[in-house]
Order: structure tokens, then C-alpha cells, then sequence
């Protein structure tokens, strides 16, 4: 089984914990960053997006990146605004949207139960993401970001979270957004520690760069070390661990660019190929094995053929995998949606209205509104050793940035 570890936190005091707490560094462009920590210099993207505390010239992966989130993070600290534990713990982070809440256990995960597959993943990683984080982990000596975990949920672990959830939050606020964030230090940390050796998997839900790069930064750390024993903190790295059924996850949306001579009535009849066509005014789809699109100002209802979503293979049967091998491809020529210029993805959390407005802009030609990835599907995939395509799952809320460090030294 994985493993969980205590660890000394860096954090930040109660009182200023919402104004370091940031959105996580891959999901706002530099424009958005600047925007979000205009005014706060205790915010926590001047560490995970050093760049817009550079000139906008500065090339994203300079050394004056690196260095300047290493000065950032240490100007943090010497000014008291992260300050490190004394001792050992694990927590309890709660995150709230909507009315209803998910609640993980923060803990450092070992490196060698990546890399032996007991902490499992469902998709490729991209190098450049991957040079990125690595050099970031490297530079800063630390864990900036944690991985978002899951596992199959298990009852002595949901009892021992509530127990801490009863004692006084170490942080408690709620963000520009409307999400909650409420965190409490755990006490029994044995009794919670020997509770997860009842869980098999570990699963990755979000989070996959930052996991490839404490693995590589582990490596390089090894082999730098002259002393290199097991023991060390690098050999670590920085998670939340949710029961996979408390996890929200939102479709992730696509939107295409056609560069075809067939018609708008071409197309539908070559869609209507996939399975049983109907014009709707419902914009979402019902269920799983159902698509909704938009094209010129309609929306129609797409249901996959049955022997589409009778594959054995767990990949195959994903309502993703159907759209990008029986119509991205063929019927688009999209072959590789990693690199094509003619797709993009639309996080669900921006609503329907988002993948109108970008085909009534004339610069996209139809939208694919998707039933979301059940964890369960994300599992299976895991389970089976495989990837999904990509941008298949949405993870909401996200994991706040700066609210828990892991130092490597």
C-alpha cells in the first residue's frame, strides 16, 4: 500500500492566510496572474508565477524566473508571512463550494510508490511542463503546489478526519470566488497514518506535472548527494487526499475550428453516422454516452451507436475517446488534439454560454458539450495502467496554492 507522511509545514499564519492563498500556477495566464495579485505582495503567484514581478520580454523559462520565485519565497519567510512548523503534522483541508464541502488530508506521499505504481496515474505529461516544474522544485528547494489525490473511501479514515474537523482551524476564509478553504492540524497523526494502510491505490486526479517533476527532482537530488541514505525529505512529496466520493468533477468542454469544405448540413449528416441525431434546446447532456453540440445557432443531442459504448477496452468506451476517434478525426482531421491548433477546451465551470459565444465569434465553427468523467472512469483507467485523452476531467474546487509548503532541506 502507499504510504503517508507528517511533515513541517511551511504556512502561513492564520490571519494571512487569505491573502497568500492563490489559484493554482497552470490555470491563469501571466495577464490573469498579474491581475489576481495586483496590490498583495504576500500573494503566493509571485512564487509559483515569478514572471509577473519580471519585465513581460522575460522569457518564461529564464533563470531570472527561477531565481526570482526562490527570492520571492524567501522574502515570505523572513518577513513572517510563511512560517515553518516546529514539529511534525498532517491536516485536514476543507474546501467549500456551493453548499457542499470535500475534505482531504494534507500529507507528504512517497516518491518510490510513484514511481512502483501505488500512486497511479491516468494521463501523459507534456516535457516542457515537466523541465518547468522540475527546475522550479529544484531551484526553490521545496514542494510549492500539492498533488491532488484520491482513493476508493474508507470509513476509519472519514472518522479520524471528522474527529479533527471538531478542534480549532488553523485557517479559516473564504476566497474571491466563494469557496471556503478551513484547515485543521490533526493530533492522533499515528491512528490516521495506519488507517491509509487499509487503502491499495493512491489515484492522481490533478496534479500529474507536479508529481513527474518531484520525481525527477528526487533523481537529480540522489545523485547530487554524497550521503544519499532514504531518509531525506526529497524523497517526498507534497499531496491532498480526498475519498473519491466526495470529488465534483466537470466536464471538460471542446471547441473546433473546421477546416473542411463539407457543409453545415454535411456535417450533420456525418455525425448523425456516430449515432441517433436530434435537435434539442437542452445545452448539457443527460448522461453519460450522450453529446451535445452547438453549430450555426443550434444545438443538437448526439447518441453514441451502443456498440461505441460496448468496448471492453476502458479507454475506448470514455465518451471523449469516441468523439476524438470517431469524429474529431475522421470527420475533422484532427488527429493529435495534444497539438492540433484547430481544437481547444473549455473547463465546465465556465458554463454553456462560454462555448456559444466562441462559434458565434465565426472564429470556431461547433462546440461539444460533454457529460462529465465519472471517478470511477478515472480509476478504472488508472486501475488498467492506461491514459485518458486529454483534458478529460475538471476538477472543481482546485487545490489553493501557499497554504501548505514542503521543504526538501
Amino acid at each position: 500500500m502507499p504510504r503517508i507522511k507528517a511533515f513541517r509545514a511551511l504556512r502561513p499564519t492564520a490571519e494571512l492566510a487569505e491573502r497568500v492563498a492563490s489559484v493554482p500556477y497552470d490555470v491563469v495566464n501571466r495577464d490573469e496572474a498579474v491581475a489576481l495579485a495586483a496590490g498583495n505582495d504576500d500573494s503566493f503567484l509571485h512564487i509559483i508565477r515569478p514572471d509577473i514581478d519580471l519585465p513581460v520580454e522575460t522569457g518564461a523559462y529564464t533563470d531570472e524566473v527561477y531565481n526570482k520565485a526562490a527570492e520571492n519565497l524567501n522574502s515570505l519567510r523572513e518577513k513572517g508571512t510563511l512560517v515553518q512548523d516546529d514539529e511534525t503534522s498532517l491536516y485536514v483541508y476543507q474546501q467549500t463550494m456551493n453548499g457542499v464541502s470535500q475534505s482531504g488530508v494534507v500529507a507528504c506521499c512517497h516518491i518510490d510508490d510513484y514511481e512502483n505504481e501505488l500512486i497511479l496515474k491516468h494521463e501523459f505529461t507534456r516535457p516542457v511542463k515537466e523541465d518547468d516544474r522540475t527546475r522550479h522544485v529544484l531551484t526553490l528547494k521545496a514542494n510549492t503546489g500539492p498533488v491532488f489525490l484520491t482513493y476508493r473511501e474508507e470509513a476509519a479514515i472519514d472518522s479520524l478526519v471528522d474527529q479533527a474537523k471538531q478542534s480549532e482551524p488553523v485557517f479559516d476564509f473564504v476566497a474571491d470566488d466563494g469557496v471556503g478553504h478551513t484547515a485543521w492540524q490533526i493530533e492522533n497523526v499515528d491512528d490516521l497514518t495506519s488507517a491509509f494502510t487499509r487503502v491499495s491505490h493512491f489515484y492522481i486526479a490533478d496534479g500529474h506535472h507536479r508529481a513527474a517533476s518531484a520525481f525527477r527532482a528526487r533523481q537529480e537530488l540522489k545523485k547530487a548527494s554524497a550521503s544519499h541514505d532514504g531518509t531525506e525529505n526529497y524523497n517526498w512529496f507534497l499531496t491532498v487526499l480526498f475519498p473519491a466520493n466526495q470529488l465534483n468533477i466537470l466536464a471538460y468542454n471542446r471547441i473546433v475550428a473546421a477546416t473542411t469544405d463539407l457543409s453545415s448540413d454535411q456535417l450533420l449528416e456525418k455525425l448523425g453516422s456516430v449515432g441517433e441525431l436530434a435537435e434539442t434546446g437542452r445545452k448539457t447532456p443527460l448522461s453519460a454516452g450522450v453529446m451535445n453540440f452547438y453549430i450555426d445557432g443550434r444545438w443538437f443531442e448526439l447518441k453514441f451507436r451502443p456498440d461505441l459504448l460496448e468496448q471492453t477496452n476502458a479507454v475506448d468506451r470514455l465518451d471523449v475517446a469516441i468523439l476524438e476517434k470517431r469524429v474529431l478525426a475522421p470527420i475533422f482531421g484532427i488527429e493529435d488534439v495534444r497539438t492540433d491548433p484547430r481544437i481547444d477546451f473549455v473547463g465546465g465551470i465556465r458554463g454553456t454560454d462560454e462555448l456559444e459565444k466562441h462559434v458565434d465569434s465565426k472564429k470556431w465553427s461547433v462546440a461539444f458539450s460533454m457529460f462529465p468523467t465519472s471517478i470511477e472512469q478515472l480509476m478504472d483507467v488508472s486501475d488498467a495502467g492506461q491514459v485518458m485523452p486529454p483534458k478529460s476531467t475538471w476538477f472543481e474546487p482546485k487545490l489553493r496554492s501557499g497554504l501548505f509548503v514542503h521543504l526538501l532541506d
